[in-house]
């Protein structure tokens, strides 16, 4: 195998959002198929790009922390200013809201964060009212004011349809009003500062009706609260800075209310709940915490958006890294003798694991949102456990990818004007924003077990199977979801019928276990569906490669299961590592080519000094 530094320069994108030009390339077919994403995904994902491209995005290494919050509202504002069409088909577009968080985040995890609060959480969520009078947007669509989203709060967390925010309903003077009854109930942490400018929050809170004396707690709903102007905060209403915390600086604040009154209007309606002339409730949904998940649907869409944008961190993190491999010369085996960092296997090799998962997760991202999209009503449910699933999946293996790429780079990685060493803290935001992933995996494994059909038997292997071939990997992993599917219905049954909490103890390890293979399947499945529709049989050929790559690493972290079914024999676990490495010297001389697919703006590579400073000369 021949590697040299050459190979970056010869590089030509030619991918559906790239700006190069000459014939078709490796790299820019394979761009075409990384953002093959609906009807127009070249379109969207290209607009997003050219915006990130401009001098605005560039890091600024002497800002201040509160200089790069309001940086990031500036951000917003540029994109804003440079929309295609209305900001409100923007936050109604769940596939251009994940778009744009997949390029924010390659510069700015803060403007991701905050843009998807704005858009998705704040005036999606007022667009989703269809039983109030239309509201007048013009100030949030104009960004005269930036909305926000308080949900959580200093005692509930994951468990936010406990929130104890009140909204009294006082029925003589048709108003709300709005309290924190004490500390435990302070909404945290959402972006609440003067930075910005003037902001107003979509605030949930337990709707107290009161009636001959007799208070009714009708659970909780979204209320829409002004909290900031020029001045600073309005009456009743305090915000109070947290402590700056790791990654990307967002304005996080506590904030809390005292009585604040707010008109009729200001109730977040819908088919979960909507007031009376009379000052009753009428809902079609059921129970206090139906109504709640009704009222912040719009979650469902914040989990695609924040499993885009760590993939796209995690793909600029590897296009980052791949470069320094290859610009990057230490000594040789000879004397005198330089060579690039990526000519060494036990370097390379690394990197080609990460990219393979990398192609996975855009692959999955792409099925799980058009899913969501084009869901009929009867499968909504399992839409959404599908959508929790793919961004707990997802974010994960950002976080692996974004650590082995500011690895990769050594002592240059550690500094953020490199542009690797925000990546991993961004993805901690993601795996706790929109619904912990341990907590949202841990609900979808409680569904599954017997709300999800058991995976069909794939038969036993034979032995003259191919390891290289991704259709027996694939079913391999189907293999180690039914025994986990089986392991989880076994276990839950041995508990105590009386002890809820033991039971699922019981079975929650084996359950994750199906939830993880679960998602490995569909990423696989994803995978294999993009290659199918690359019609160059080359780029086919390495994305077969590819994907036998990355189901090759987990289908041996899952032997030991496979084995009892008789999924694998113990001749192919024995020529798993051999198998490894045929793939990996096959894919070595095109790392160049998957990583440059990605597409990341030169004008964001070039403004990175590790990736321009010219080696000092030796003699």
């Amino acid at each position: 195998m021949t590697i040299n530094s050459d190979t970056r320069a010869a590089t030509t994108t030619t991918g559906t959002t790239g700006t190069g030009t000459g014939t078709a390339s490796l790299a820019g077919m394979l761009t075409a198929a990384l953002f093959e994403d609906g009807p127009d995904g070249a379109k969207v994902h290209a607009h997003w790009r050219e915006a990130i491209s401009a001098d605005l995005f560039r890091y600024r290494p002497q800002a201040y922390v509160e200089e790069r919050w309001q940086l990031a509202y500036d951000r917003l504002r540029a994109l804003d200013d440079g929309l295609p069409l209305p900001a409100e088909q923007l936050a109604d577009d769940p596939r251009r809201l994940a778009a744009l968080h997949e390029w924010a985040a390659v510069v700015d995890g803060a403007t991701a964060t905050v843009a998807g609060i704005h858009y998705n959480l704040f005036l999606g969520s007022l667009l989703d009212d269809d039983v109030s009078a239309p509201r007048d947007l013009t100030e949030f669509v104009s960004m005269a004011r930036t909305g926000t989203f308080l949900c959580t709060e200093r005692d509930h967390g994951n468990d936010a349809p406990a929130v104890e925010t009140v909204a009294r309903y006082d029925r003589e003077r048709d108003e709300f009003v709005l309290h924190t009854p004490h500390e435990g109930a302070a909404k945290y942490m959402p972006n609440t500062s003067p930075a910005g400018g003037p902001k107003t929050a979509v605030v949930a809170a337990r709707l107290l009706m009161t009636h001959d004396l007799d208070v009714r707690d009708l659970g909780v709903f979204l209320f829409l609260t002004p909290l900031t102007d020029r001045r600073g905060t309005l009456p009743g209403v305090t915000v109070t800075m947290l402590p700056e915390r790791i990654g990307s600086p967002v304005d996080h604040c506590v904030t809390t209310f005292d009585n604040v009154r707010l008109p009729r209007t200001a109730l977040i309606q819908g088919s979960h709940g909507k007031l009376l002339p009379d000052g009753t409730l009428a809902s079609s949904v059921g129970s206090p915490r139906k109504r709640f998940l009704h009222a912040i649907s719009r979650v469902t869409a914040g989990k695609l958006c924040m499993s885009a944008s760590t993939l796209g961190g995690c793909r600029a993190a590897l296009t980052t890294a791949v470069r320094y491999a290859y610009l990057r010369r230490i000594s040789g085996p000879v004397a005198g003798q330089r060579v690039p960092l990526a000519a060494h296997r036990t370097h390379h090799a690394r990197l080609l694991e990460q990219v393979a998962s990398a192609y996975a997760m855009t692959f999955l991202h792409r099925t799980v949102t058009d899913r969501w999209i084009t869901h009929p009503p009867e499968e909504r449910a399992a839409t959404e456990r599908l959508v929790a699933v793919a961004k707990g999946w997802i974010t994960w293996r950002a976080r692996d990818i974004t650590v082995e790429s500011r690895e990769r780079c050594g002592a240059r990685g550690l500094f953020p004007v490199n542009g690797l060493a925000e990546y991993p803290a961004n993805v901690e935001g993601a795996i706790t924003a929109e619904g912990d992933n341990l907590a949202v995996w841990c609900k979808a494994g409680a569904e599954m077990i017997f709300g999800h059909d058991l995976a069909p038997d794939p038969g036993e292997a034979t032995g003259q199977e191919s390891l290289t071939d991704p259709a027996f990997l694939r079913r391999a992993v189907t293999a180690a979801e039914r025994q986990s599917h089986r392991a989880a219905r076994r276990d839950l049954r041995r508990g105590d019928g009386g002890d809820a909490l033991g039971r699922w103890n019981n079975a929650s390890a084996a359950a994750l276990e199906l939830v993880e293979t679960y998602a490995i399947g569909q990423a696989a499945d994803a995978f294999l569906s993009a290659r199918a529709a690359v019609p160059d049989p080359s780029a086919r050929a390495v994305l077969d490669d590819l994907c036998a790559l990355f189901l090759l690493g987990h289908v041996k972290r899952l032997s030991g299961p496979l084995l009892i079914e008789r999924a694998l024999t113990a001749d192919q676990l024995r020529s798993i590592p051999e198998t490894a490495h045929e793939l990996t010297t096959r894919l070595a001389p095109h790392l160049l080519d998957l990583t440059e697919a990605f597409d990341v703006p030169e004008q964001h590579l070039n403004s990175l000094p590790m990736l321009t400073s010219t080696p000092t000369p030796r003699s």
